[in-house]
């Protein structure tokens, strides 16, 4: 586990931002974990299913650099 703060799936998006699947809440991961992981909120929307694996996640925000990929 990382030191950073994690979000749940379900939990509240405490600041607009790009956030990516750390883990699968119930560690479980696939061949396809790792494609399409990453996401953009707004300030308040709900952190959703992994999109790889539509199960429950932990998030967690990545660096600004991303935006300007």
């Amino acid at each position: 586990m990382s030191d950073e703060k994690r979000f749940k799936t379900g939990e509240k998006a405490p600041h607009a931002g790009i956030y990516k699947v750390e883990e699968l809440t119930d560690g479980y991961q696939s061949e396809d974990f790792y494609n399409d992981t990453i996401i953009k909120l707004a300030e308040g929307e709900t952190f959703p299913s992994s999109p790889a694996e539509n199960k429950s996640a932990w998030w967690i925000e990545v660096n600004q650099e991303l935006e300007n990929e």
